[in-house]
């Protein structure tokens, strides 16, 4: 709902109850969801300040589509996981072309002692690592984001800090602090009709699961945009480690080896081994309508203390591997009301997959066709 007019050039306040879809920055690294909240927004000085006030409260999706079913679960489907959110945006600042973002959220959740089972009989909460106890947790996310271009040079970057506690930890039953860190950031250019791009990501890995700091970032909830997204064999595909990928390395649209059961369903997990990126990448734009995107990244542990734990296995090596993949994007009708996209994707292991996963080269093959009518 419009509130009011606060300035002739209608910057204005607005309020909005319901479920509805929130982006805590630019490229989806924290959270980035549709949940039941209110909202208080704005803009401020002819729109170049933008601004969010926000509580919301998570919700349990359905297994197999992964879609918010409130329709049929009603209010059991709510989650005891709450957030509180700040974030304000600033445009052409600190130069004219980059807009500059600073967000504040609380993650407040009371899942502890519960048990969480999705509609395939799997248990979510608590997962399936270390004591196999739910717990709460108090965490407070700092973080700042920017987006835009300095001269011919475009830049996405985001930078976080979490600091908090849980109740227990993953592996010792008493409570941990929480300081753990993350950083990304992508640098391209455009040439004509080609942009190269370079990529680079790090969120700290915990360095000892039995003391009692817990230094592995995690986010709430990402779908990150980044070094490939849902095209890049990594991002795109649960990795599984424990009992048959009930707990996976990192989730389904996610790059953080956070070690839960799913970022749907199961619990922040800030005891876990982080990462580390280094990538390059390029878009060809042929025609107006067709697009071939190619991506390379080198992945790695920022420490494998935590692997070597709940795997109960010596000399887990940080590479992870080589990540390429490449994709076909075709829009027949110049417009995002028809998006068909193909791409093809593969993970030259590095020693420390090879280590929990003695295969030969992971593959994975997307297709998907989005309409928006």
């Amino acid at each position: 709902k419009h509130m009011w007019n606060v300035s002739e050039r209608y910057d204005f306040d607005s309020v909005r109850v319901g479920v509805q879809p929130f982006t805590a920055d630019f490229r989806g690294f924290l959270y980035s969801d549709s949940a039941l909240g209110v909202r208080w927004f704005g803009i401020r000085d002819n729109n170049r300040l933008q601004y969010n006030l926000a509580w919301f409260r998570r919700i349990d999706k359905d297994t197999n589509s992964g879609l918010n079913n409130l329709a049929e679960r009603g209010l059991a489907a709510l989650r005891r996981d709450d957030l509180f959110v700040a974030n304000v945006y600033y445009q052409d600042f600190p130069v004219l072309g980059f807009t500059s973002q600073a967000v504040v959220m609380h993650d407040r959740n009371r899942e502890g002692g519960r048990i969480r089972y999705d509609d395939n009989g799997i248990i979510q909460r608590p997962a399936s690592l270390g004591l196999e106890r739910s717990y709460d947790y108090d965490v407070t996310y700092i973080g700042a984001s920017g987006d835009g271009h300095f001269g011919v040079l475009n830049l996405s970057t985001s930078a976080y800090a979490v600091v908090g506690d849980t109740s227990r930890g993953i592996f010792v039953e008493r409570s941990q602090s929480v300081r753990a860190g993350f950083f990304a950031a992508e640098l391209s250019r455009d040439f004509s009709w080609i942009r190269a791009r370079g990529s680079i990501a790090w969120a700290s890995g915990d360095r000892d699961p039995y003391d009692g700091r817990a230094e592995g970032f995690d986010a709430v909830l990402e779908n990150p945009l980044f070094a490939g997204a849902d095209t890049s064999f990594w991002i795109r595909e649960p990795v599984p480690l424990i009992a048959g990928g009930r707990v996976a390395l990192s989730g389904r649209n996610g790059m953080l080896n956070s070690l839960r059961s799913s970022k749907e369903f199961g619990q922040s997990n800030f005891v876990n081994p982080g990462l580390r990126l280094l990538g390059a990448g390029v878009d060809l734009d042929l025609t107006p309508t067709l697009r071939v995107s190619g991506n390379l990244n080198y992945l790695a542990f920022d420490n494998t203390a935590t692997l070597e734990a709940a795997r109960a296995q010596s000399g887990i090596g940080r590479g992870i591997g080589v990540d390429a993949s490449i994709a076909l994007t075709w829009r027949p009708l110049a417009i995002q009301n028809v998006v068909a996209r193909l791409s093809y994707a593969t993970l030259f292991p590095g020693a420390g997959y090879r280590a929990l996963f003695p295969d030969r080269n992971a593959h994975a093959i997307l297709g998907n066709l989005v309409l928006t009518y």
